[in-house]
């Protein structure tokens, strides 16, 4: 540590740096930056991303499956089980869907509630059985 007219300075293991005159420190360091694509990607912490989609997901009310393929599945189904070629209008198939994502996401909610009771986090088939079978 270098002594200074007012005292001495605080104790730091680096020594003041006295810039004498040449380009500004904000010129240099922003030449040497680079571009975006050279920068460093963020990696976060095993367990953050999943806890950000969580968070994501649970503030959207938008449907999560993809309607055109929910759609040709629906109509399938139908087509298996009656073979007089019934057709659907849009709002119908998405009434379906809502339904369909509503019962699933609660299924899952309930699966995870027993896999907390079972001191557990991960969510097993055995979970979603005794769901269903509670219900």
């Amino acid at each position: 540590a270098q002594a200074r007219e007012g005292g001495a300075m605080a104790r730091t293991k680096h020594s003041a740096t006295v810039r004498t005159g040449g380009a500004s420190p904000a010129k240099g360091r922003k030449a040497a930056g680079g571009d975006d694509a050279e920068r460093k990607k963020r990696r976060f912490r095993p367990g953050t991303r999943a806890i950000m989609e969580i968070r994501k997901y649970q503030k959207s009310t938008d449907l999560l499956l993809r309607k055109l393929p929910f759609a040709r599945l629906v109509r399938e189904l139908t087509e298996s089980y009656n073979n007089t070629g019934l057709r659907w209008q849009a709002e119908a198939l998405l009434a379906m869907q809502e339904a369909a994502e509503d019962y699933l996401t609660r299924l899952f909610e309930d699966a995870n509630l027993c896999a907390i009771h079972a001191r557990r986090v991960t969510v097993m088939v055995k979970d979603i059985q005794l769901t269903r079978r509670i219900r």
